[in-house]
């Protein structure tokens, strides 16, 4: 289906630029992968006046760690976190998760922050970006901010951005503590689906657990009630049927084309043991290695 609605076009060369041309035209869209927008454009669920293209701007394109601070910029594509080697090296949970988005094709285009502010709920970013505690940073006519990834989504496709701002960067601060991860994404089929469910998942050294579940509500949930029950012990079979025990008040599924709900939370039970068990063994240097399909 081709795009038939009329729209200006621009091509910035720096965010000072950008922000002009937000500024200059209240109902427009930013373009940066466009897996999305290009979507919505030909659905006609969007219907902007201007389209603002930022691929043109040099200093949102990279990936830096400095400080024990990563920063993941808004033209950075999931190929691009998977080809890293600093994502490799620091953060491969992150890899883990870039790998396991769509197809080659699709991972070629879509950006990490095209995909949080689409906020659908079956993204696969925002889980790991919430048990990093990520932050979202914004610039627009009142100058930057930043966002913690726990205020960034609002409801299905609803974030925290305003009116005439563009996200420039996502942040992350590396853990002090010695970590491993893990993440499990439940879909129909090897190869481009939406996720079901999935679950991002660190253990630290000294029995700390972070863990977030993603397609199982309206937003990514950080599961706090579980990490609380966890938090302080070593992993033991009865402290994992525990844990699952909780994950019926974590999560509130619903029944659509790719699963029933009842599917989801008993899926999401197993996806839960087997990433925790996972990220436990990584931490000892064993375990099945970044990338391996546990479900």
């Amino acid at each position: 289906m081709a795009i038939v609605q009329e729209f200006k076009y621009f091509k910035p060369k720096s965010i000072k630029e950008a922000v002009s041309l937000l500024s200059q035209h209240k109902n427009s869209a930013v373009l940066a992968g466009g897996t999305d927008l290009v979507c919505n454009l030909k659905d006609e669920i969007v219907s902007p006046k201007a389209v603002v293209d930022i691929k043109g701007i040099s200093s949102l394109n990279g990936i830096t760690f400095k400080g024990k601070r990563l920063k993941i910029g808004a033209l950075v594509t999931f190929s691009d976190l998977i080809k890293s080697e600093i994502i490799k090296g620091h953060f491969p949970l992150i890899g883990e998760m870039a790998r396991a988005v769509a197809s080659v094709a699709i991972r070629n285009r879509a950006t990490v922050v095209g995909n949080i502010c689409s906020a659908v709920p079956c993204m696969d970013s925002a889980p790991v970006l919430s048990v990093y505690d990520a932050e979202i940073n914004l610039i627009g006519p009142e100058g930057e901010r930043r966002i913690p990834i726990s205020q960034w989504f609002k409801g299905n496709r609803k974030t925290s951005i305003k009116k005439l701002e563009m996200v420039t960067s996502i942040t992350i601060i590396l853990p002090a503590q010695t970590h491993a991860g893990c993440f499990v994404k439940l879909g129909r089929y090897a190869g481009e689906d939406l996720a079901q469910a999935n679950l991002a998942v660190l253990v630290f050294s000294n029995h700390q657990y972070r863990l977030a579940f993603g397609s199982v509500a309206a937003v990514p949930i950080r599961a706090k009630r579980i990490e609380k029950a966890l938090n302080g012990n070593p992993l033991e079979k009865k402290l994992i049927k525990t844990a699952q025990e909780l994950i019926p008040q974590e999560i509130s599924p619903i029944t659509d084309i790719r699963a029933s709900k009842e599917y989801r939370m008993h899926m999401c039970k197993i996806m839960f043991e087997r990433a925790v068990k996972a990220a436990a063994e990584r931490l000892e240097g064993a375990g099945p290695g970044y990338g391996t399909a546990l479900i």
